[in-house]
């Protein structure tokens, strides 16, 4: 008799239902970061006893370490060696899918010219794109395209895959974004891009891919180097995390998207983790948003990509339009119909909406919040989004009484896009993203075309052009200090100019590049993380190197910062520095604990700069905040026959953790497939021998992780079935 295992995931906040084949390999893939660099034949010395281990490929660049094929027992004995820092596995990657050139001052830096007269426009700059590849026969990019590698097949040839149904785009679109120079302009249109295509069909590629394409970076030399790809973990210690440290190290200026699993705190993924790298979130261009007024309040729309314009020029009564079917739209001719997210594409719904002679289609959101969306083809109303509370108070009033609204449009932009990863990293408390930049509605090159996409992976490329043109303005800044330029003028954002969103959510702000090129000052570290409150220490105090960059004398001091009660802070006094001078200051926070009852505290710092302020953003922690507990669940075959695996990340570790099975109908309590306590915080990786399954059938099943009186946990469904040879 043999096990046959399915596995069915779904998400606690979806309908969707996603089935994980099983995986059916005796073997896994691993990356090993070791304590010191060692010689080829000395990491073949090292794992020469285990016959069941293959080596992969040696990693000297990017970090310390190899990748290899083997046997989990073999790889968990090999981890044990003295040498061994970590071992991680193989981890999957997925690309994170010229008004915007305007919004970030790069109009305005077409003025301004680098040491040899030149107008800043990326020449002499070379940008790595670590993504699916590039197109680099479109007419926008083949003046800039300087070559490439394939790490997916490893050859010199990194166009995208046009293979039908694994097509990609994804590159190219973040490679135009960055330097396209034809039919539009990216932000650095004279900067060489080299493409490395780590990303295969349909825009998934591994840990290991992604190392290998960073390592080769390194060894070409880039100036800059973009990232627009990411996964779940919320980890700083990932393999590609620490590549990307050992990056700038060497003088690359590395650059990551924080991630699409906005808007919750605590979403932002591996490699956007990455404590030297700009981790880079989305905020909205100028878009014309327009609001539903109705009985005195507004209320926003959010337009779907592919709406036509909402110019409705006089008030119209609404309907309920239940789910958009042809059966439930009978009366509303003439009329907004509100319909409810879900069931039927958005598409089909506003078609339905249009042929029953609807004006407007008012989608409001299943989940709490609102979303972002587009239409499969373009139509001739307006359809746009609704948060779930608007949606639910719209739908009572027109079952009451009903409602005339009448719609007002106005223009907008510097809003943190919802689906923007939020902060902090988990264990370090780092604030990340570092800054914001477009991300919404960003129309660049594709094979083939132009088209308008979203995501981080959008707003990533904005910065990695800024970059360039940083560089070239001043060719001898260090990484350190282009990041610091970035975020010590960035413009902190929010809904309004009272209500700025949080530093882990933003950063330091919205980039400008402008500001940022002619900055006559700069501030290290540009952020500040002042760790998690111990019972031995409440006073936190840490160093800031202040530059003067300017050909002339500068008087620096620090504005009071808004009283919070328990909470003290110590500047310096004024002081001054002469041209080309720099001078390390001390800051301290001190917390009273008795006092002080946050679990988080934020904020940005004010340094004045003559006539300048420098914002500085800055995190504590009091207690154990809420971030999740687990996160990164995979399941699999084992080695040996009816032999199973898995693997999680525990951000924090776990006092408690567990993987329990329910009855999916009563929801009754079966049993443990296993349990753990006192874990490390990182990977864990476990065998379940066959006499610890389960009896055949299917389970609603739930990994938790317990950690300082907080328990997290999430729900798959697994079926076991059985069945004869």
């Amino acid at each position: 008799m043999k096990w046959l295992l399915s596995i069915l995931l779904t998400l606690q906040t979806t309908s969707t239902v996603l089935i994980h084949p099983p995986i059916t390999k005796a073997t896994e893939i691993a990356i090993v970061v070791l304590k010191q660099s060692q010689s080829e034949p000395e990491i073949k010395r090292l794992i020469g006893s285990y016959r069941e281990i293959k080596l992969r490929r040696i990693f000297h660049e990017a970090l310390d370490g190899f990748s290899i094929e083997g046997s989990p027992e073999a790889i968990a004995r090999l981890g044990q060696k003295e040498q061994v820092l970590t071992v991680s596995p193989v981890a999957k990657y997925q690309a994170e899918t010229e008004e915007s050139v305007k919004i970030i001052g790069g109009e305005e830096v077409r003025r301004i010219f680098d040491p040899h007269n030149q107008r800043l426009t990326g020449k002499g700059i070379t940008v790595g794109v670590i993504d699916t590849g590039v197109d680099y026969t479109h007419p926008d990019l083949k003046r800039n395209y300087a070559g490439g590698h394939d790490l997916v097949d490893n050859d010199k040839d990194p166009m995208e895959t046009l293979a039908v149904g694994k097509a990609t785009i994804h590159g190219t679109h973040v490679a135009g974004i960055i330097a396209a120079n034809g039919k539009i302009k990216g932000v650095a249109p004279e900067a060489k891009i080299v493409a490395y295509r780590a990303l295969g069909p349909g825009g998934g590629g591994t840990t290991e891919q992604v190392l290998a394409a960073i390592e080769q970076a390194i060894k070409d030399k880039v100036d800059v180097v973009n990232l627009s790809l990411g996964n779940d973990i919320n980890g700083p210690d990932l393999p590609i995390s620490l590549a990307l440290n050992r990056a700038v190290d060497k003088g690359i200026v590395a650059v990551a998207a924080s991630g699409n699993s906005g808007p919750n705190v605590w979403t932002v993924g591996s490699p956007g983790t990455a404590s030297k790298a700009i981790s880079v979130g989305a905020s909205t261009p100028t878009m014309e948003i327009p609001s539903l007024l109705i009985e005195g309040s507004r209320m926003r729309i959010q337009p779907l990509d592919g709406s036509a314009d909402w110019d409705i020029d006089r008030s119209l009564e609404l309907a309920d339009g239940g789910m958009g079917k042809k059966e439930e739209l009978t009366d509303v001719q003439g009329k907004l119909v509100l319909i409810k997210r879900g069931t039927i594409t958005f598409t089909e719904k506003a078609k339905n909406a249009r042929e029953a002679g609807a004006k407007g289609v008012l989608i409001y959101n299943n989940l709490s919040g609102s979303f972002m969306g587009n239409l499969e083809t373009p139509l001739t109303i307006p359809v746009g989004a609704l948060a779930k509370g608007d949606g639910v108070i719209l739908q009572k009033k027109i079952n009451h009484h009903g409602v005339t609204a009448r719609v007002l449009v106005s223009e907008e932009r510097d809003r943190l896009a919802d689906f923007s990863s939020r902060g902090p990293v988990t264990g370090t408390w780092e604030i990340k993203p570092d800054i914001v930049a477009p991300g919404v509605a960003i129309n660049s090159t594709i094979p083939g075309g132009y088209l308008s996409l979203q995501g981080t992976s959008m707003a990533a490329p904005h910065v990695a052009g800024a970059c360039a043109l940083i560089k070239q303005a001043h060719p001898d800044w260090s990484p350190l200090q282009i990041k610091a330029a970035l975020m010590n003028t960035a413009k902190p954002i929010g809904p309004n100019p009272r209500a700025l969103y949080r530093t882990y959510e933003q950063g330091a702000g919205r980039i400008q590049v402008d500001e940022a090129i002619e900055t006559t000052s700069l501030v290290t570290p540009s952020s500040l993380r002042f760790g998690k409150y111990s019972n031995e220490n409440n006073s936190h105090k840490t160093l800031l190197k202040v530059e003067n960059l300017s050909e002339t004398v500068q008087r620096y001091s620090f504005k009071i910062p808004y009283q919070v009660e328990g909470v003290t802070w110590r500047f310096p006094l004024s002081f001054t520095l002469k041209p080309k001078e720099s001078r390390e200051i001390a800051i301290e926070l001190q917390i009273d604990p008795q006092v002080f009852k946050r679990k988080i505290h934020d904020g940005f710092l004010e340094l004045e700069a003559g006539s300048k302020v420098i914002r500085i953003p800055y995190l504590y922690v009091l207690e154990e905040p809420g971030y999740p507990r687990v996160m990164g669940f995979d399941f699999a075959y084992g080695d040996r026959p009816g032999e199973y695996r898995y693997e999680v990340y525990l951000p924090g570790g776990a006092e408690e953790f567990g993987i329990a099975l329910f009855n999916p109908e009563s929801y009754r309590f079966v049993g443990f497939l296993d349990t753990e306590t006192n874990v490390k915080k990182g990977q864990l990786r476990k065998i379940i021998p066959k006499e610890q399954l389960p009896a055949p059938g299917t389970y609603l099943v739930k990994i938790f992780a317990k950690k300082a009186g907080k328990e997290d946990f999430m729900e798959r469904m697994i079926t076991f079935e059985q069945r004869d040879d």
